[in-house]
């Protein structure tokens, strides 16, 4: 019975590869050919390898972190402004209809969606831009995502994801080169999701109404965030079934453009003017007191720090969420009541 038992466990993961190699384009990856881990394991008996890099992220401790993570609204006064988590799930979402309906392999994209932020700052993209001016070597959020998985997780071992998915974290970025449809299906996810909610919440939080909005865009993508996500997919989906590319229709890719644009100049700038100033002294102070105090770093980054401060004070302030950020500012730098 048990010997029995544990055939069937063994034809689980044969199974999905019989399915993909049925079902799948002809230009999805199928999980059976990864190239593999950076470190060889033994395999998983039930999941592919692209399932198990999925398990891996959810359950780090990066990916819980996320919930505490700015997106674009620091401290929002209501509970259902977007999270850097609640994004993820958002990009998680819009790669897996993608992916689905381009015959691609859903577990990579999904995989993809999941660790493409880890690496990102508290306090939204402001947060990246004071560490990238901050640091001697930048920094990018898409890199710190693939230095997390790779270096800072399990405490200092890494996840030992397969080369698919590191490649698609680091390269989910409007600049990155994904090397497979399945990471470029998670870029346009990530495109789509962020743009659309952030309006949403920009309406919410009073900097835009729904008639502020550019009028060609909206006359393609729809007036509600629903009609502009399912426009997008289904424009990605017939411009890209069956071909060995995932790209949206010329028409679309414009508007989306125009949208993007338009949210930088009236939202995130403008948003941003709020939280800038105290995340960026924020920031500094911790930035200039760590590297100063390498000693004073949390044991996972005094390692790095022996050979470069500023690359093992980014790894620390990157991970941290907002309110970790502020308490640690606080107990740094603001005096106690009674001077104690």
């Amino acid at each position: 019975m048990f010997d029995e038992a544990k055939s069937d466990v063994c034809d689980m993961k044969e199974r999905t590869y019989e399915k993909e190699r049925e079902f799948l384009s002809p230009y999805a990856v199928r999980s059976e050919n990864t190239r593999g881990r950076l470190r060889e394991e033994k395999p998983c008996v039930m999941r592919t390898d692209f399932q198990r890099d999925r398990d891996r992220i959810i359950y780090s401790k990066a990916f819980l972190r996320l919930k505490n993570k700015t997106q674009v609204f620091f401290a929002p006064d209501g509970d259902h402004y977007m999270s850097r988590l609640t994004h993820t799930l958002d990009v998680s979402q819009i790669a897996r209809s993608l992916a689905r309906g381009l015959a691609l392999n859903e577990d990579l994209a999904e995989a993809i969606a999941l660790g493409h932020d880890l690496g990102h700052t508290p306090f939204g993209h402001i947060g990246e831009r004071v560490l990238a001016s901050l640091s001697p070597a930048g920094f990018r959020h898409s890199e710190q995502s693939l230095r997390v998985v790779d270096v800072l997780e399990k405490d200092g071992k890494g996840l030992n994801l397969t080369y698919e998915v590191r490649s698609g974290i680091l390269n989910h970025v409007p600049e990155g080169k994904p090397e497979t449809l399945e990471a470029e299906v998670v870029r346009y996810a990530d495109l789509i999701a962020y743009i659309n909610h952030d309006i949403e919440d920009a309406i919410r939080a009073g900097y835009l109404t729904a008639d502020s909005l550019p009028k060609e865009p909206v006359s393609l993508f729809g007036s509600h965030t629903s009609e502009r996500i399912h426009s997008a997919i289904l424009d990605i989906y017939r411009s890209s079934y069956g071909k060995p590319y995932v790209k949206m229709s010329e028409p679309m890719e414009k508007a989306l453009a125009q949208l993007r644009a338009f949210m930088f100049e009236h939202v995130y700038e403008r948003a941003n003017k709020v939280i800038q100033e105290s995340a960026e002294r924020m920031l500094g102070a911790l930035y200039t007191y760590f590297v100063g105090r390498p000693e004073q770093l949390p044991a996972l980054y005094r390692k790095t720090a022996e050979t470069d401060v500023p690359r093992a004070v980014c790894d620390y302030l990157s991970s941290m969420t907002d309110k970790y950020a502020i308490g640690v500012f606080k107990e740094l730098f603001v005096p106690r009541e009674g001077g104690v």
